[in-house]
């Protein structure tokens, strides 16, 4: 598939680049979005209602089951042919990845995370005094209840290190995301929808410094009618072959 002339055009020679991805490009690995139906034991329960505070203080047990049969899906998939294709990128030019996403899947590929502006699967902390814990096993067998571990200093439950809804973005990762968009050459937004904001006021942001934004998505969204050029394509096509052609 031939890259967009528009698109390659701001990226032939771009120096530093900025990359935002979302839940489109961990789907393309096998991770479900919150718009997919559930499976299995979770398949009567919503997961946009599942990652709420509330549903944190109703029961506990629930959503920290249900947040280690998510540990345990994202162990289970491998990053694509998009992940591999952005760490490559990184050898030759400067790469910020900003991501939505709470996987893995970006630094298995090889690539150093900037931002996880959501947080991450893997990064547990204590509900009462916020100290980082341990990342328990998940269980060979997914189960619908499970008591999260007592945090070892005040005896807290250990609570999924992710940004419910409803909650707050950290300081630390959105002022990372923003310091990238300031000196990058380029932005690209790669596989998400751009609803969910802050997040989708990145885009907005880097236009409004003269960044360039792409956009990389199969399907039309929110940013499309905003951006200096759009490609049709997934990230596991799209990448490999932009940082092919940008290298020409």
């Amino acid at each position: 598939m031939d890259v967009p002339a528009a698109v390659l055009d701001l990226t032939r020679t771009a120096r530093r680049v900025a990359v935002l991805t979302g839940a489109g490009m961990s789907a393309e690995s096998g991770v479900p979005t919150f718009r997919d139906a559930q499976t299995g034991l979770w398949e009567d329960f919503d997961a946009a209602a599942l990652a709420t505070p509330e549903a944190w203080s109703a029961d506990p047990a629930v959503v920290w089951a249900w947040y280690q049969w998510r540990v345990a899906l994202a162990r289970s998939v491998a990053p694509n042919a998009g992940h591999h294709a952005l760490a490559d990128w990184a050898h030759t030019v400067k790469v910020a990845i900003v991501t939505q996403n709470v996987d893995d899947l970006h630094e298995r590929a090889g690539s150093k995370v900037l931002a996880h502006l959501h947080g991450s699967l893997f990064d547990p902390r204590c509900s009462s005094c916020d100290l980082p814990m341990e990342l328990p096993e998940p269980p060979a067998e997914p189960v619908r209840r499970l008591e999260p571990p007592a945090c070892g200093t005040c005896g807290g439950a250990a609570r999924p290190g992710v940004v419910w809804f409803g909650e707050a973005l950290p300081r630390q990762p959105w002022e990372a995301a923003v310091g990238a968009l300031r000196v990058a050459d380029v932005l690209l937004v790669v596989g998400t929808s751009g609803i969910v904001y802050p997040a989708a006021e990145l885009p907005e942001l880097a236009a409004r410094h003269g960044v360039p934004v792409i956009e990389i998505n199969p399907q039309d969204t929110e940013l499309s009618p905003h951006v200096e050029a759009v490609w049709r394509t997934t990230a596991a096509v799209g990448l490999p072959g932009l940082v092919a052609a940008s290298r020409r």
